[in-house]
């Protein structure tokens, strides 16, 4: 049974430990969501597991200056800078209508400092429809922050330190790929007392235009996103998965039913959709059903058994 008071008997409900329930495997990602509202209007997320919320940061940010997104091949790149309405608003203005979503609701957190993360967490603690904190110490467009916490084991096993004693929420930590080794973060981050880990963030990328020879993004680098990134996000994940023990939630490029199996298969437990949401604003519900009837099939492996099955020999 979840928050709500769901009975998690789907074919393909999973618990991530620490009260994180979810009745489907299927979340949506921070940052192409924003706060729920426009994305409720148009999939049906009773049918999801849940919604990772748009970063929330101490105060509020107006992100970096356009142009901050640009297509590319297969993908897009952005450099949005985390912009968001900062804590105060977000508690005031967007909880009332998250609290009432008949999903999971998980609330994505960055900051500049350590404290910056643990005064987010302190005032969020006590604020009801909450089920988890996904914490993201890998932004690549955001200069220093977060990133450099999220590329650093010493400063991961750090601030997870210090956010595990001050909640006793779920704490799902966001990784970047941008790392010599993904699964000596993910390490650090479950010695410090993190439940899971969710990849990957974007990868750090660079859009041009020989004509004007300019970059595309006024930041000039940014996150690339989207079906391209797929088989570095799965590399990650299996990496990962045989590395540490708490679950993992996979994510980079998910763009039908077929590309979230796949990420089940090399070892997640969960995944998130993000860019595709852009496209198909109701991918989230159709992918979850398809992974329900499938499980649901007679004769099909149990969802536990087939998470992390890839055969390899």
């Amino acid at each position: 049974m979840n928050r709500h008071g769901t009975v998690l008997s789907s074919f393909a409900a999973v618990s991530l430990g620490r009260g994180l329930s979810l009745k489907s495997p299927v979340l949506l990602a921070s940052g192409t969501v924003s706060y729920g509202e426009e994305i409720s209007r148009l999939c049906d997320t009773s049918r999801i597991g849940g919604l990772v919320t748009k970063a929330i940061s101490l105060e509020p940010r107006a992100g970096n200056p356009p142009q901050r997104i640009a297509e590319t091949p297969s993908g897009m790149i952005n450099a949005i800078g985390l912009a968001n309405v900062g804590l105060e608003r977000f508690i005031t203005e967007k909880m009332p209508f998250l609290k009432q979503l008949d999903t999971s609701v998980i609330v994505n957190i960055a900051g500049r400092s350590n404290d910056e993360y643990c005064e987010v967490i302190r005032k969020l603690d006590d604020i009801e429809g909450i089920d988890a904190y996904e914490i993201n110490l890998s932004c690549p467009n955001v200069k220093g922050e977060c990133m450099i916490m999220g590329v650093s084991r010493e400063a991961t096993s750090a601030i997870v330190t210090e956010l595990r004693r001050i909640t006793k929420r779920h704490l799902m930590i966001k990784l970047t790929p941008n790392v010599t080794s993904i699964s000596s973060i993910a390490i650090a981050a479950e010695e410090a007392g993190a439940d899971s880990v969710s990849l990957i963030n974007t990868v750090v990328g660079m859009a041009v235009d020989y004509k004007t020879r300019k970059p595309l993004l006024k930041n000039i680098t940014g996150g690339l996103s989207g079906p391209a990134i797929k088989p570095v996000a799965l590399a990650k994940v299996w990496e990962v998965f045989n590395s540490v023990k708490i679950p993992i939630v996979g994510m980079g490029g998910i763009a039908c039913f077929e590309d979230a199996m796949e990420f089940l298969l090399v070892g997640a437990k969960a995944v998130q959709i993000g860019t595709m949401n852009f496209v198909y604003p109701d991918i989230g519900e159709k992918v979850a059903i398809a992974i329900e009837q499938f499980f649901s099939a007679t004769g099909a492996p149990a969802f536990k058994e087939y998470c992390g099955s890839l055969v390899t020999c």
